[in-house]
């Protein structure tokens, strides 16, 4: 699969480049916050399954000094792609991208657990939406092979007892991601990304549990991602633009 020309863009006001198909799937807002609401510490290990172009992972290298990021990624283009913008932001010794498929991952995913599994799955089920003549786009947008069940599986297996394990989805199938989180884990929040009002609207939602721990399901209040006028919120702006954590 070839990209044609590439474009590099900037995310949390210049502190992450990018580089990007110019035509096919484009990081926006999601992996940002994504990145944004992982807890992690300097030295602690994290994986990203699905890493496409890396914005997560970098994102998040660029947020919390000395993380070690492991970004597991299908498509061998958009490794190399990826691999190409750790280069560009000097992030080589503490970020690195694999190509491989969760249904037969690599031997060096399971050799040891991580602190902390991160994953912006596709979030469209195959069987409600017609074929993309752009098969980067596809891949990114519709469930392949491994269904939401078989990415939930795979994060809960590879993360320590008490790591996080968070996924960014579609809030219409909020239920899906923590029933298969429920499994294993517990102190799930459900924390949704609103439009412009409060309550109102959501597409997307972070959902974050803890392996091994006990505790209820809860809804958060969120967080409003554009004003009056359209533009990012003050809340939304200081995690897009000024890379703050967002504590769930």
């Amino acid at each position: 699969m070839t990209f044609g020309l590439l474009s590099q863009d900037s995310f949390l006001n210049g502190r992450v480049t990018l580089f990007q198909p110019e035509r096919g799937y484009r990081a926006a807002i999601d992996p940002v916050f994504l990145a944004a609401c992982i807890p992690a510490c300097p030295g602690e290990k994290v994986l990203e399954i699905g890493s496409g172009t890396g914005a997560a992972s970098l994102c998040l290298a660029a947020r919390v000094p000395k993380v070690e990021v492991i970004g597991l990624e299908l498509q061998l283009d958009l490794v190399d792609l990826a691999t190409k913008s750790v280069e560009l932001n000097t992030l080589s010794h503490t970020v690195s991208f694999l190509q491989g498929d969760l249904l037969s991952p690599p031997k060096c995913i399971g050799a040891f657990l991580f602190d902390h599994v991160m994953a912006n799955p596709p979030h469209l089920n195959r069987q409600n939406v017609i074929s993309s003549p752009n098969l980067q786009k596809e891949i990114a947008y519709v469930e392949g092979k491994a269904a939401l069940t078989d990415w939930i599986k795979f994060a809960l297996q590879n993360v320590r007892v008490g790591g996080t394990v968070t996924f960014l989805h579609r809030y219409d199938r909020r239920d899906e991601v923590v029933s298969g989180l429920e499994e294993s884990a517990g102190g799930i929040i459900m924390f949704p990304l609103w439009p412009r009002i409060w309550g109102n609207g959501a597409k997307r939602v972070l959902i974050q549990g803890r392996k091994g721990i006990e505790g209820i399901t809860k809804l958060a209040t969120g967080i409003v991602l554009y004003d009056d006028k359209e533009k990012f919120s003050t809340e939304a702006t200081k995690i897009l633009r000024e890379a703050d954590r967002l504590i769930l």
